[in-house]
């Protein structure tokens, strides 16, 4: 037997669609970041530096053994529950497109939302970990977990931000289902959550008009259906090839900051279904070759948190996917390694950066 080494094809996968994402920055932020900043890089340049950043950071957590972040989970999860206390706070939290959810430092922002969903990946893994048996009990098991869970869910709704919430649930949900919890449970909490999103569309009425214009965007469509709309203006003409890179039409002043939520679309317009293709299959990569390291580990908190940390990559691109092309409501969330978006892009590389930190303690036969 011998020791396993770092999946660098893993690693080489993110850091091609990372350095495409950067690419697709500038292709989408150009025009705009001219127009208002006169720096048509202004874009690029920011979401280079946490490149680099979050590159550097990655390979050091890839040298750091993933039994540090089960011995300090609960520090970890404290930390992340007074950064989201703090974020509340008027004058310590910044607002941006009406949440409160942003630390301002200089020019940039830090988002404690994206930091909470891997704070929370990692003590629900620790937590399932150590309550194998306890978990065929609902009442013993899984409702102290579940109160954790959705006690972060509560004070990110607080900011708000239903689609990073959104998120972390679903991310969480899925960990604790393939701990082997009976599937009724799942039914129960299902028609628990949909009750729930019933509620928070009626006390929120801009959550009303996201469903209206998500069933017919063209019934509002300079208001509440404008991003939709352009969106699908921009996936239409994409064709097999695409009208070729640089060349998108709705990225002039038509889909509004199209390097952040509807990036997709840009890189649909541009490079059609090839371009979709490819980043379908660079996410279903990345997703085959985290589970791989899952399932060879020997050990049940690396088991959890590998696969944990990558379905939360997948769930949080199939959301903004499936939003992009009128699948679902508009949710607010990003596309991991392609989003303009310092927090989001360093929370994604120190997710890979964990999981290579599995794949080097991986035992191999």
């Amino acid at each position: 037997m011998k020791k396993g080494k770092i999946d660098y094809k893993l690693l080489i996968a993110v850091i091609i669609i990372s350095i495409f994402g950067i690419i697709m920055i500038y292709s989408a932020s150009s025009i705009w970041a001219e127009y208002k900043f006169n720096d048509q890089f202004k874009f690029v340049k920011s979401q280079s530096i946490f490149f680099i950043i979050s590159l550097i950071l990655c390979y050091f957590i890839s040298k750091v053994n993933y039994n540090f972040w089960k011995k300090n989970a609960n520090k970890i999860l404290l930390a992340c529950f007074i950064l989201l206390i703090l974020v509340l706070i008027p004058g310590i939290g910044t607002i941006r497109n009406g949440s409160r959810s942003w630390f301002g430092i200089g020019g940039l922002g830090i988002q404690p939302s994206e930091f909470a969903k891997i704070g929370l990946i990692i003590f629900v893994s620790k937590y399932l970990s150590n309550n194998v048996k306890e978990l065929k009990s609902i009442k013993k098991g899984v409702l102290p977990i579940l109160g954790i869970i959705f006690l972060f869910f509560g004070l990110i709704m607080l900011e708000p931000d239903f689609g990073t919430a959104m998120v972390i649930v679903l991310t969480l949900l899925s960990l604790i289902f393939i701990s082997g919890v009976k599937l009724d449970f799942f039914v129960k909490i299902g028609l628990l959550g949909l009750g729930g999103i019933i509620l928070l569309i009626i006390i929120a009425p801009y959550r009303m008009a996201r469903i209206v214009s998500f069933l017919n965007p063209w019934s509002d469509p300079l208001g509440s259906g404008f991003q939709i709309i352009q969106s699908l203006y921009a996936i239409g003409p994409g064709g097999l090839l695409g009208q070729g890179f640089l060349n998108s039409h709705q990225k002039h002043f038509y889909l509004p900051e199209p390097q952040t939520d509807f990036i997709f679309s840009i890189i649909s317009e541009e490079f059609g279904f090839l371009g979709v293709l490819i980043v379908v299959l660079f996410f279903a990569f990345i997703f085959y070759r985290s589970v791989k390291i899952s399932l060879k580990s020997n050990d049940l908190f690396a088991k959890f948190l590998t696969f944990g940390l990558a379905i939360g990559i997948i769930i949080q691109a199939s959301l903004n996917l499936s939003v992009v092309i009128g699948l679902i409501p508009v949710t607010g969330v990003t596309l991991p390694f392609f989003s303009y978006g310092g927090s989001s892009l360093l929370t994604s590389m120190i997710s890979i950066g964990i999981i290579l930190s599995i794949s080097r303690c991986v035992v191999e036969k």
